[in-house]
């Protein structure tokens, strides 16, 4: 994962200052949070291994969460903290994972002595806000069927580039994560799936997704 977590085009003597600040990695267990809504931003993580869900508390006050992300090996956590020195929502693990924590006082000082890590994290805020904005184009323009189809897709997109089976993953995202991250209900996300099931478009067993129909997917 390191071509995730560190900037293309580093000298040899530039990486190994960076690694001097990430601290050791720490374990979270399944159903673990990592930070919390007003914890302060004093750190940076980045997942090593696993997978973790970015939620927040629905502004109605009925304590439903929205599940906002689904970030995966490799991914940075925490990003949103630059706004106003807090974290914005909860990062809770999906299943027992591994993430590395980078001190934000000593990368901010790598970022003023290394133009690499600067355009780096330039490149990761960028990131965030191409997904935000594909995420709110899927919550606005696409029926439910659209939605779980693209959804599926990116997972699996997500983990071809990072070099595994993009055909048969376990999807860690409960069936109400998915209604939450989509916009939809749970009942309609399982009746959704079954539907693709129905015609042979994937195989799902519990979280095991294997998709079967890749064009057929695209086409809908």
């Amino acid at each position: 994962m390191k071509h995730y977590c560190l900037p293309q085009g580093l000298s040899s003597d530039d990486v190994n200052s960076l690694q001097k600040v990430i601290v050791n990695a720490r374990t979270i267990k399944r159903g673990e949070t990592l930070f919390r809504v007003g914890d302060t931003f004093d750190t940076l993580y980045a997942i090593r291994s696993g997978s973790i869900k970015t939620v927040v508390s629905t502004p109605n006050g009925n304590g439903r969460e929205q599940v906002m992300g689904l970030h995966l090996g490799g991914d940075a956590l925490g990003l949103e903290g630059f706004a106003h020195g807090r974290h914005a929502c909860h990062a809770i693990a999906l299943e027992d994972s591994s993430v590395c924590l980078i001190p934000y006082v000593h990368f901010e000082r790598a970022c003023r002595e290394t133009s690499a890590l600067q355009r780096r994290l330039l490149q990761l805020l960028s990131g965030e806000v191409v997904r935000k904005a594909a995420q709110t184009l899927i919550l606005g323009t696409l029926r439910a069927d659209e939605r779980v189809a693209a959804l599926l897709l990116d997972f699996s997109a997500r983990l071809t580039r990072r070099g595994y089976a993009g055909n048969e993953f376990n999807l860690r995202l409960t069936r109400d994560d998915m209604g939450s991250f989509l916009g939809i209900t749970l009942e309609t996300v399982s009746r959704t799936l079954s539907r693709f099931q129905e015609k042979g478009l994937i195989d799902a067993n519990g979280k095991l997704i294997h998709i079967l129909d890749f064009d057929g997917l695209r086409a809908i």
